[in-house]
């Protein structure tokens, strides 16, 4: 796995190459957006839709179920985001965009889902197999981009970010590995409780994701200012297994910075302690990115402490041996 994360500009660079090789049709009157997708497939989509929320001029909706919603038609943009091609969840949503009518679009590795996008015709883009998914979050995400933009529902903008992002994470690397095992050390045996500031959600979302996968560990998130009106009541009590970390970006609003600002010394007195992690780069894209790579690391440097393999997700393979008996 560490081999994976340290390859994540080579995977962005790769994934790049093929989205500038993909053929995607014109928009045709698209009212709404939805990306079906789950777990290290569908993080992306969570991603992206923070990424341009200030800036596309149709709702993004993210879907993680085996179900559409009812306003899903044929002016709906259905981007359909399965690794393998065979998630039951993102198969069975697929099918319900096709009686629907919707536009579909497919960025997957093969499976059923690539056979789906054959067999009706619909535009797709076809990514490397054969890893685990949660690794390959840069091929998910760059291609979903490249339908967004192709669309003309995201800037291409974003692609001159990505080449300012794989610059930066190639000269942070060893930063970023040095900061990524001291964080290690202090949340080996520890309840980690993640926070953004709102404008990275998704990032922190990976960031637990991976913990769970990687780490093999459970751990909690929120953001602010939700969390200020609900889950900061729980903090009464204090618990020296739980360790606060929190990710920061420049496009943290300033009073969401000052809520923030108000809890910290909350946390400090309830939690054993409080890790900032602050984003480097300019725009969201490159700052996104950089959360997510110091985050794997995390992870990864955890297990090592640990002593597990981060690759093997063992109950994961149980349940679906499990689901395939019905």
């Amino acid at each position: 796995m560490k081999a994976l994360v340290q390859n994540f500009t080579s995977q962005l660079k790769e994934a790049k190459n093929i989205a500038d090789k993909a053929v995607i049709s014109e928009s045709k009157n698209i009212q709404n957006i939805l990306i079906s997708g789950l777990g290290g497939s569908g993080i992306g989509g969570t991603i992206i839709s923070e990424l341009i929320a200030d800036s596309c001029t149709v709702p993004i909706i993210i879907n993680k179920d085996y179900f559409l919603p009812a306003f899903v038609n044929e002016n709906t943009l259905v981007i359909i985001s399965s690794y393998s091609g065979n998630t039951e969840e993102t198969l069975s949503a697929m099918q319900i965009a096709i009686s629907k009518k919707a536009q579909v679009v497919c960025v997957t590795s093969g499976g059923k889902v690539l056979e789906l996008a054959k067999q009706h015709q619909f535009d797709f883009i076809e990514i490397p197999g054969g890893k685990p998914p949660r690794a390959c979050i840069g091929f998910g995400l760059i291609e979903m981009i490249q339908v967004l933009v192709a669309k003309g529902f995201a800037d291409k903008k974003l692609f001159s970010d990505l080449e300012k992002s794989i610059t930066l994470l190639d000269n942070e690397n060893e930063t970023i590995k040095s900061e990524a095992k001291k964080i290690a050390d202090r949340l080996l045996n520890k309840f980690p409780i993640l926070y953004s500031l709102g404008s990275c959600e998704g990032t922190v979302v990976r960031f637990r994701q991976q913990i769970n996968e990687n780490s093999k560990m459970l751990c909690g998130h929120h953001t602010f200012p939700e969390m200020n009106h609900n889950e900061l009541v729980g903090w009464t009590t204090k618990n020296e297994s739980i360790v606060v970390v929190t990710f920061h970006t420049s496009f943290d609003y300033a009073r969401t910075k000052k809520r923030y600002e108000v809890c910290r010394p909350i946390f400090e007195k309830y939690s054993s302690g409080v890790i900032d992690i602050i984003a480097k780069g300019e725009s969201k894209l490159e700052q996104f990115l950089y959360l997510i790579n110091i985050g794997d690391w995390i992870s990864c440097y955890i297990a090592d402490l640990r002593g597990i393999d981060p690759v093997e997700v063992n109950v994961i393979d149980h349940l679906k041996k499990e689901l395939s008996k019905f």
